[in-house]
């Protein structure tokens, strides 16, 4: 929609949902047009005897704006009102009979209440009363001047407008209160809605809690007091317990913030981080060594590209330090990594792979490589089943939040690769948890 379109004013009754009603105001404008037009022409001339061309102009006048009243009452009225006060100024030039009424005949009383009841339903309560003040001006103003023996109604014509200027900005204010009180229930429903989303929320995290992390927790005790329970465990055992028990323990950590978030609705990424420090580039390593000592033949190449062609089409150089990176990419980073060498566990079990953390020569990007080969031997079956198959999805979603770019796919000799590139400096006002 143009600017022009947005600031035209709209037709009375415009946003009911019902046709015959918007049609409403365009019929009986036209039905007054049609009627008061030859009717003011014919009183003017014939009973009042006005001249016929001073007669056809005041009626135009005067019946004409009452089309343009349904789109804008106030511009018509504007005109009507110059039109009803120079017609009454045009009969005080000729001899009428006593009997008629002036300043107003019937017929421009019709016409005038019509664009009244217009202007009640698209104006305010101040225009609204300075329209009835004119009015009521016009005819105290007129009075001085009327005929002798001539019967005014200017009174009349004071207590008509008046009275149908208040019903008609009633009935609007009425309207304009129930669309409010509508659009009021459409907000509560949002929020009941949100409420009741949040409620299912802190369900799903007691129920997420009750289910994995008495779980966790027991892996975690069998594994601290193994070295305890049973004899003669060789110290590379233990130290695998060791181990087990950590990450359980760093696992069981993050779950735990997790349903945090999932129990505050209004957690974003920087509430997420507030919560509990969160990995990044500098736990990359740790994560590597982990999966190494859980049998998975995983290499490393901190912040250097681990293949030269690799590395010339990547534009990245090597670096002997941790980049400085923001939260957000380095969390990024490394949830990255941690679901590509989690799917190697999953689907080539003891396939060589190659971890690479690289920056790009301009400084922009932050390159993460993660490539594994063809396992020994063809896994017989999937070592976890019923898996989400969200993993890769998780990945692309998490590099989108930050603005980034996601490659995956098979590689031609076999294995797989995942390629993420992130801009140093992410995108702000993203929720990337």
């Amino acid at each position: 929609m143009t600017p022009e379109q947005e600031e035209r004013p709209r037709a009375l009754l415009a946003g009911s949902p019902r046709r015959w009603v918007r049609l409403l105001p365009w019929g009986l404008a036209f039905v007054l047009f049609a009627a008061l037009l030859p009717t003011t022409i014919t009183v003017l001339t014939s009973d009042y005897g006005l001249n016929p061309g001073i007669a056809s102009g005041l009626a135009v006048a005067q019946a004409a704006p009452l089309l343009l009243a349904v789109v804008n009452p106030l511009r018509a009225w504007y005109v009507v009102f110059v039109a009803d006060v120079a017609g009454a100024l045009a009969l005080l030039t000729v001899d009428f009979d006593d009997r008629l009424l002036w300043p107003f005949p019937p017929m421009e009383i019709v016409g005038y209440v019509g664009l009244c009841l217009a202007l009640g339903l698209r104006e305010s309560r101040r225009t609204l009363l300075l329209v009835w003040l004119a009015t009521a001006g016009a005819g105290v103003g007129l009075a001085f001047v009327v005929p002798d023996g001539t019967s005014g109604n200017s009174v009349l014509l004071t207590v008509l407008s008046g009275v149908t200027l208040v019903l008609a900005g009633a009935l609007r204010e009425r309207n304009e209160v129930q669309r409010r009180l509508a659009e009021q229930e459409t907000i509560s429903e949002a929020e009941r809605e949100r409420r009741t989303l949040l409620e299912e929320r802190a369900r799903i995290a007691r129920e997420l809690h009750d289910v994995v992390a008495h779980h966790m927790s027991v892996i975690t005790v069998q594994a601290d007091t193994a070295a305890y329970r049973l004899e003669g465990v060789p110290p590379n055992v233990q130290e695998e317990f060791t181990s087990i028990a950590a990450t359980s323990r760093e696992s069981l950590g993050e779950m735990r913030r997790l349903l945090g978030v999932l129990r505050n609705g209004e957690a974003h990424g920087e509430a997420y981080g507030e919560l509990a420090p969160q990995p990044g580039l500098s736990r990359i390593g740790q994560l590597v060594e982990a999966m190494a000592r859980a049998g998975v033949p995983v290499e490393y190449a901190p912040y250097a590209p681990y293949d030269a062609d690799v590395s010339k089409a990547s534009g990245v150089t090597e670096a002997s330090e941790v980049p400085e990176v923001s939260e957000t990419v380095g969390l990024t980073a490394y949830r990255i990594i941690q679901e590509a060498l989690a799917n190697v566990v999953r689907h080539a079990p003891g396939a060589p792979t190659r971890v690479s953390v690289s920056v790009s020569e301009n400084g922009e990007l932050l390159t993460v490589l993660v490539v594994n080969e063809p396992p020994p031997e063809p896994p017989t079956g999937p070592l976890e089943v019923g898996g989400t198959g969200h993993g890769l999805v998780g990945m692309r979603e998490r590099v989108r939040l930050v603005g980034g770019t996601l490659d995956t796919g098979p590689l031609p000799a076999g294995g797989f690769r995942v390629a993420a590139q992130l801009p140093l400096t992410p995108l702000t006002g993203r929720d990337f948890t």
